[in-house]
């Protein structure tokens, strides 16, 4: 199966005092979903920023590691939404949750 650039996943984790940033870029599905988790929670954090501004598909799997992550930072995760990602969310009526980013 050949993959573009756009789909290859990674995720990139920024520690900066007790706030953790992941960037995201790719496909998010039952095969990264959850080294998307485990680089969001790998570091003790008051605050995740994860940062899905580059992610090109969100299945199922990523939006259930996206509500495990609601619960384990309650109130200080805050997520920047690719186009694609806000339409899925927008699907699955979690379009107006306060950690959505709407910028």
């Amino acid at each position: 199966m050949d993959h573009d650039a756009a789909s290859v996943f990674s995720a990139t984790t920024v520690v900066s005092g007790d706030t953790t940033t992941v960037v995201v870029n790719g496909e998010v599905d039952v095969a990264t979903a959850p080294r998307m988790y485990a680089a969001a929670t790998n570091h003790p954090a008051a605050a995740v920023t994860l940062d899905l501004r580059g992610v090109s598909f969100f299945d199922s799997a990523a939006i259930h590691a996206l509500i495990k992550l609601t619960e384990r930072y309650p109130g200080t995760l805050t997520v920047l939404p690719s186009r694609q990602v806000r339409r899925i969310l927008e699907i699955t009526g979690l379009a107006d949750q306060p950690w959505l980013r709407n910028d």
